[in-house]
């Protein structure tokens, strides 16, 4: 499930790929940017910004968003691809490579100086040069009432946070999602989540257990019905969000969190 940790590592492999070099062919193919041509232009550089990914090309901003089943991939110049030319919505090719964007859940092609108004909404990014973890807790806080793993994944308060995170966080912190922040202690949810994603960003698989064995790298995400590696008992699934639309399924030891 792509969370900051994926799109800072897709972010990574697509600047050594294309920065500093002219792109030769662009193909968007999504109708509101099917004629705009990039072809002639440098790559920059490309970024990630919480689950967000913002490729910088001369004027313009190329900016992407995963979702739950996107990905970017990069091939060599004449690589056959690995998924259905159906499923592509962005093709960037260079003298060297090409990268192309698979079912990606948001594309668009923005002024530089509108790439505030995508992403200045989000809070401080956990993987970013410029993570403010003061700044972080006090948006959080912000809201006493809410349940701490919606207000996890409210990208608002933090960038880079998903569900499988938002689970693992709250059983480490030993607290039910469903708990109100105001009796979470909020810096240190803060500070597991951001050793997590730092711990995550150079790994191919996530861990949270610190057990990278196959079946064993998290505590509850994705575990119902399984018995709790602390307790035995078994784990259990609710759903969880800011509204009906917006609820995730969410993972959690009815014993080990209170």
């Amino acid at each position: 499930m792509p969370e900051g940790d994926t799109v800072y590592q897709a972010a990574r492999r697509l600047h050594r790929a294309l920065a500093g070099r002219v792109l030769t062919v662009t193909d968007f193919r999504v109708p509101a940017y099917a004629t705009v041509d990039l072809s002639g232009q440098r790559m920059d550089e490309v970024v990630s910004r919480g689950k967000h990914l913002l490729m910088h090309v001369g004027d313009h901003v190329i900016h992407s968003h995963l979702k739950m089943e996107g990905t970017w991939e990069v091939y060599p110049p004449d690589g056959r691809w690995r998924h259905p030319a159906y499923q592509a919505r962005a093709v960037l090719r260079t003298e060297d490579a090409q990268a192309v964007g698979f079912q990606l859940g948001l594309l668009e092609v923005l002024p530089r100086s509108a790439e505030a108004e995508a992403v200045g909404y989000l809070g401080p990014d956990l993987l970013g040069p410029d993570w403010d973890a003061e700044e972080a807790i006090r948006r959080l806080s912000a809201n006493p009432e809410a349940p701490i793993a919606v207000a996890l994944l409210d990208q608002r308060n933090l960038a880079g946070v998903g569900n499988v995170y938002a689970n693992e966080i709250c059983f480490v912190r030993g607290v039910l999602p469903t708990r109100p922040i105001a009796d979470v202690d909020v810096p240190a949810a803060v500070s597991l989540a951001h050793r997590m994603l730092v711990a995550n960003r150079d790994r191919t698989v996530r861990v949270t257990t610190g057990d990278t064995r196959r079946g064993r790298n998290t505590w509850v995400y994705g575990r119902q019905g399984q018995p709790c590696r602390r307790c035995g008992t078994p784990i259990r699934r609710i759903e969880l969000g800011r509204t009906e639309l917006e609820e995730r399924v969410t993972y959690f030891c009815p014993v080990c969190q209170t």
